[in-house]
């Protein structure tokens, strides 16, 4: 028998969920008897057993993360080395990611996490400009935030927020995104007439959007935190 964690509410449906701690949780409707739970659970063993088993193996290369110098990392759909470099200061200069010598691998990540935020803003903003003018709106400002489950968003106010995870991309998934929220100034949801904002800007964005998902599969792997 699979253990699970029951949590009951006033839904219609059975559902399970693998939790970011490799764990299964199984969503009940209220008055559901748990016999019924079990027999449900029991038929999507295989299912959960695979699930559990990928949620693992990402679970662990996360815990093995770590960067040292030489190691490549992406940006804008390049992969460029960490080198170590006199001083006190970090950077990106079109080929390399540079930072003071003798770092620990965690200190070598918070450089390039510093590195990513200050590029990000810049590219992102730039891309935003561009794109606006394209689709004729105006965000009422650019931000770049630290979120791990949303590569970007747009407030009431027109105000855009990315997630600096984002550069790692590369330009046309980067545009996909910006393109995304910039539609979103325009059509406040996830209507047809939305997708037809973007799709009048970018006819391959179903490609682009299946691409994203690519990184979404390298970052699940990766500790970014």
């Amino acid at each position: 028998m699979i253990e699970y964690t029951l949590v009951r509410s006033n839904r219609k449906t059975l559902a399970i969920h693998i939790t970011g701690a490799a764990t299964v949780e199984v969503r009940a409707p209220m008055k559901l008897a748990k016999v019924e739970i079990d027999c449900f659970v029991a038929s999507k063993r295989e299912w959960i057993e695979g699930h559990l088993e990928l949620r693992g193996q990402r679970l662990a290369s996360r815990a093995a993360f770590a960067l040292q110098y030489g190691d490549k990392l992406p940006l804008r759909g390049g992969e460029y080395p960490i080198t170590a470099r006199d001083g006190n200061r970090v950077g990106f200069d079109g080929e390399r990611f540079y930072m003071p010598p003798d770092l620990p691998p965690e200190e070598i990540k918070r450089a390039a996490v510093q590195i990513y935020k200050m590029a990000a803003k810049g590219i992102l903003t730039e891309k935003v400009i561009e794109r606006a003018k394209e689709m004729d709106v105006m965000p009422s400002a650019v931000k770049v935030n630290s979120a791990r489950t949303r590569w970007g968003s747009c407030s009431g106010k027109r105000s855009l927020n990315f997630s600096w995870r984002l550069i790692m991309a590369d330009d046309e998934v980067v545009d996909y995104v910006v393109v995304h929220e910039l539609a979103h100034i325009r059509e406040m949801n996830h209507s047809a007439r939305f997708w037809e904002v973007v799709e009048s800007v970018l006819l391959d964005w179903k490609r682009r959007r299946a691409r994203l998902r690519g990184l979404q599969t390298r970052l699940a792997e990766e500790d970014w935190n």
